[in-house]
């Protein structure tokens, strides 16, 4: 059965996009990452929010722009959205509901992994109960506002299970299980 991951990359100071969806602030941390090529490998589709899917990229102006991982990874994406695009996008389906694009995404990824990109998305499949696995690529920086990585107005406590942590030279990846939340 598939398990679903959020994986993103975050600020030392919690934030996962800058201030309007900036994330030219990732480009300095782009480096070779075993931790994330394993996470691509394991990859057999992505569940993308609309912001995020058509949002900024760090890699603006340089090859790979515009394509999942930079082009090191390539498969069926899950884009959640109010506004599908009148013209249609090769290999991408657009969904508008959590509860069709969860289906529809486990159902793609088989005995893969369903890669959660975008904090909305990703605090709606907490909520429903899928994520089975966080990864946070932390980078040694700041931002002071942005998109944070999880934000539950009243509180949620969601209980993590540590499965791994990696450094490269200028970050760290930290894997977990999530294990319960309250």
């Amino acid at each position: 059965m598939a398990k679903f991951l959020y994986s993103v990359a975050m600020s030392l100071d919690g934030f996962i996009a800058g201030p309007g969806g900036d994330m030219s602030w990732l480009t300095p941390y782009e480096e070779p990452n075993p931790a994330v090529d394993e996470l691509i490998r394991r990859t057999a589709v992505i569940l993308v929010g609309n912001r995020t899917f058509g949002g900024d990229d760090p890699l603006k102006g340089q090859p790979g722009e515009g394509e999942a991982f930079g082009g090191g990874w390539d498969g069926p994406q899950f884009v959640l959205t109010h506004r599908s695009p009148a013209e249609p996008v090769p290999g991408v389906t657009f969904v508008d509901d959590i509860d069709t694009a969860i289906t529809k995404s486990r159902e793609a990824a088989g005995e893969g992994y369903v890669n959660i990109l975008g904090a909305n998305v990703a605090a709606q499949c907490l909520r429903a109960g899928v994520v089975d696995e966080v990864m946070v690529i932390v980078t040694p920086v700041m931002l002071g506002d942005g998109t944070r990585l999880f934000e539950h107005p009243g509180g949620e406590t969601v209980r993590l299970q540590q499965l791994s942590v990696t450094h490269t030279k200028r970050v760290t990846n930290l894997w977990y299980r999530i294990v319960g939340s309250d």
